[in-house]
């Protein structure tokens, strides 16, 4: 049994990939996906998401910001709404992204402030993008006691030093396809250290098709090759990266 950690369910291609969501999670249970975590990125576009995974027991929702949306429409008092919902097991996407656009900077520390605080407050994890903003990442979430809370480190593509100072506030590591990128060779290093009860996967469809998709649109079904990738690199079962990525998401997302 696998578990999709972190998708954009709103985001796949309805018209010519899927006929609907219940296509994509019935696809994505052939494959042994039971469970799957659709993140939002936007406020004005949480509701229409949360239509669309409403039906499914075994799809839950976070609410959040992502990065590179910090200058979409937001209210703080909206986001705190959103994240009381019972489909809602997270705060984020949230975080920091200074590779593409660094001018934001200030903004997205007032939003990624903020994020923090509300996970605190209502004690759900957070899941955090990151780039080219490690000091800054590592200093909100220590300064804002997200340690707390808790969350991930989502699609991870930070060095060992990261990883375990993420590990040590009580992070987990999200990996994506991209550990299957022949390019990747410095996660590669990582993943084959990281411990088992820190490991999470993702796809982060429909963006980062793993090898032998990548080209392709991403789906959640797609995140065995992951799981099957890191069990490549650790010298383990798949069933063993399934069984505890799995156990690991309940932990993490349904406490």
């Amino acid at each position: 049994m696998f578990v999709d950690s972190h998708c954009h369910l709103d985001k796949l291609n309805y018209e010519d990939l899927h006929l609907n969501v219940e296509d994509v999670v019935n696809k994505a249970k052939a494959a042994n996906v039971h469970q799957l975590l659709s993140v939002g990125v936007t406020l004005d576009s949480f509701q229409n998401m949360l239509e669309m995974i409403s039906p499914f027991d075994n799809v839950n929702a976070s609410c959040g910001v992502h990065p590179l949306d910090v200058e979409s429409d937001f209210a703080l008092d909206q986001l705190h709404e959103f994240a009381k919902h019972s489909k809602v097991v997270a705060v984020g996407e949230t975080g920091l992204d200074y590779h593409y656009q660094p001018e934001t900077a200030d903004l997205q520390k007032l939003r990624f402030e903020q994020h923090v605080e509300l996970a605190v407050e209502v004690n759900k994890p957070l899941i955090i993008h990151t780039r080219n903003a490690r000091e800054d990442t590592l200093a909100i979430l220590r300064n804002g006691g997200a340690d707390k809370c808790g969350g991930v480190i989502h699609c991870f593509t930070e060095d060992q030093a990261f990883a375990d100072a993420a590990m040590e506030l009580g992070f987990y590591i999200s990996i994506s396809g991209i550990v299957t990128f022949r390019q990747a060779t410095e996660l590669k290093e990582i993943v084959k250290n990281l411990p088992l009860d820190r490991l999470l996967i993702e796809t982060d469809s429909p963006y980062l098709a793993p090898v032998p998709h990548r080209g392709k649109q991403n789906q959640p079904a797609y995140v065995v090759e992951v799981a099957a990738y890191i069990a490549q690199l650790k010298g383990i079962s798949i069933a063993e990266v399934g069984r505890k990525t799995t156990e690991n998401y309940q932990k993490l997302f349904l406490r």
